[in-house]
């Protein structure tokens, strides 16, 4: 006996005519010369929707689904309406760039649906990500860990209503902001998703959720983000900023293709930790007064090295904070510009039409007394660089290299002539951020065998005996409480090396020496290593040694005061 299941037949034929409107809807989408797209697929921006009321677009069968700054994406059932047409102008009145899309009815009424939401919280303006409402405030002040995020997000994901997308991914940066996490990294896997914030340079788990939602979530962060929909195998860059209680942070997103889809990257940069004083960067006396020293000269070249999250931007713009007064003109040339500050002249780099090669000639031309290049990525920027420092400009850079010995191999690859290296450097400071203990529960205890001797082993590789402490008897670890999200660690400070050019260093630069040769050079300077640094701060019961050794191998140091004692009897 046959048994017909009317239910299930009908479900069928829902499917069977939505997949045929949609497939009608691609067909008028040629023969209109406008494109396509599927408003079930993506997230739809409510400030677009805002822009036209909601009985005028159920009337006239339109949808405004996406806006940042002044272009606008509006969905239209019929075109060649001239009640569509008459919409289309005056949104054009109003000076927004309109790009038209073919839609099914099916997707009009997904759109219509978030009107009844419009009032939660997402306002968006030329890449802006305003939180705002009642509401959000409510949920914000559920934030106090990392735990509450999670809860919070789950709470959401359960949610039905047209606006849970936006809602995730406000919770998601508004969670990040709070815990003081500087990324927050979307990954796709095989059967779920895996959200993970980055607190104090270690990523940490907060939850995994569906496949369906991140996929919204993509759309909604390419879409504030400035970023193209339909790009799904190539890498994109974008950046928008957040307003969350009158506050802004400023967000930069990467997209990355993966095996399961793409991967998202939100890095927030932190304007507070920008705005650190240079003396509260945790900087050794000696090598503080030393680098005063050195960026007030007339001209010279400054740099600072380290790997992508070691806090060389919060440095330079510490400088450039001390140094700035009315009588100079300081011109900066970065990647992008991370926090403005008054009364320097900041440029921004166009990877197709204004590189850091002409931003730094075109500098040149502004008469500047100093200038500041983001980074040297290339032969002919650290050319120019050279060149400037040596006809009396000030330079500061950025170079990726492991220490600050790294700097003069590094300009010698970029085909920089070693004689002219050593007369237009001034000093290179290489730099390092460690994860500081929590003041709540940071627990003394007495060091292990092995870690006594590698603490006495480099402190005795110290030159200057006077940053020695005595007997080494107690050092601290990390236990982890409430306060610091059972990590053991709040916070983060750098610690630092630094090479100046001085005659014998000069002298072994025209050499074309290894990194090792011209560390060993720079150690009758006296000036920290940063394992040295980084032992001292852990002996005042700031990190930890565990959270040293994951920052800085400590044994390289042993190795090498090893290596020095031989060529010492050798000599």
């Amino acid at each position: 006996m046959v048994i017909f299941n009317e239910e299930k037949q009908n479900k069928k034929l829902e499917e069977l005519r939505q997949r045929e409107e949609e497939n009608l809807a691609q067909i008028l989408s040629v023969k209109y010369g406008i494109d396509y797209i599927d408003l079930t697929r993506v997230s739809i921006n409510t400030d677009a929707l805002r822009l036209v009321p909601e009985s005028k677009a159920r009337e006239v069968e339109v949808a405004p689904f996406n806006k940042v700054g002044k272009k606008l994406s509006v969905a239209v059932r019929s075109p060649n309406k001239q009640a569509a047409k008459d919409i289309v102008s005056e949104l054009t009145d109003q000076g927004y760039v309109v790009s038209l899309y073919m839609v099914s009815l099916q997707s009009l009424t997904r759109a219509w649906d978030m009107y009844k939401d419009l009032s939660f919280a997402i306002e968006t303006k030329a890449g802006q990500l305003d939180i705002k409402g009642d509401e959000i405030h409510k949920l914000l002040k559920r934030l106090t860990n990392l735990d509450d995020v999670k809860v919070l997000i789950e709470e959401i994901l359960e949610m039905k209503k047209s606006d849970r997308i936006s809602r995730i991914l406000e919770i998601i940066l508004a969670g990040a902001i709070f815990t003081n996490a500087s990324d927050a990294h979307i990954e796709p896997e095989e059967n779920h998703v895996r959200l993970r914030y980055r607190l104090d340079g270690v990523l940490v788990d907060v939850l995994e959720f569906d496949i369906e939602t991140y996929k919204l979530i993509l759309s909604r962060i390419k879409l504030i983000s400035g970023l193209k929909l339909n790009i799904k195998k190539a890498a994109q860059d974008g950046r928008f900023s957040i307003s969350i209680e009158e506050e802004n942070t400023e967000v930069r997103t990467s997209i990355l293709p993966d095996a399961y889809g793409e991967s998202i990257v939100m890095r927030l940069l932190n304007l507070k930790m920008i705005k650190l004083p240079l003396e509260k960067l945790g900087i050794e006396k000696r090598l503080f007064d030393i680098l005063l020293r050195e960026i007030k000269k007339p001209n010279g070249m400054i740099l600072i090295t380290g790997p992508t999250g070691s806090g060389k931007t919060t440095t330079l713009y510490a400088i450039l904070r001390i140094i700035h007064n009315p009588e100079i003109k300081i011109i900066t040339i970065e990647d992008p510009i991370e926090y403005h500050l008054p009364g320097i002249v900041q440029t921004q780099v166009d990877k197709k039409n204004y590189t850091f090669s002409l931003g730094l000639r075109s500098a040149l031309r502004q008469d500047p007394d100093v200038i500041m290049v983001g980074e040297i990525r290339e032969a002919e920027v650290a050319d120019t660089a050279i060149q400037s420092a040596l006809t009396g400009h000030l330079v500061f850079s950025t170079l990726h290299t492991n220490n600050a010995a790294g700097s003069f191999p590094r300009l010698i690859n970029f085909g920089i002539n070693s004689k002219i290296i050593g007369s237009a450097v001034n000093i290179s400071i290489a730099q390092r951020l460690i994860r500081r203990l929590c003041t709540d529960c940071k627990k003394e205890i007495t060091p292990k065998d092995s870690e006594r001797e590698t603490i006495n082993r480099v402190l005795d590789s110290i030159v200057r005996k006077e940053h020695i402490p005595g007997k080494v008897d107690t050092i601290w670890q990390a236990e982890g409480c409430e306060q610091c999200n059972h990590s053991g660690y709040k916070g983060r400070i750098g610690i630092y090396e630094a090479i100046i050019v001085d005659e014998a260093i000069e002298k072994l630069i025209t050499e074309n020496p290894s990194e090792r040769e011209i560390t060993r050079a720079a150690r009758q300077q006296g000036i920290l290593m940063m394992r040295q640094d980084g032992i001292l701060k852990m002996l005042d019961g700031i990190t930890s040694f565990e959270e040293l050794n994951r920052v800085v191998a400590l044994d390289d140091d042993i190795e090498q005061a090893e290596l020095d004692k031989r060529v010492e009897q050798l000599v």
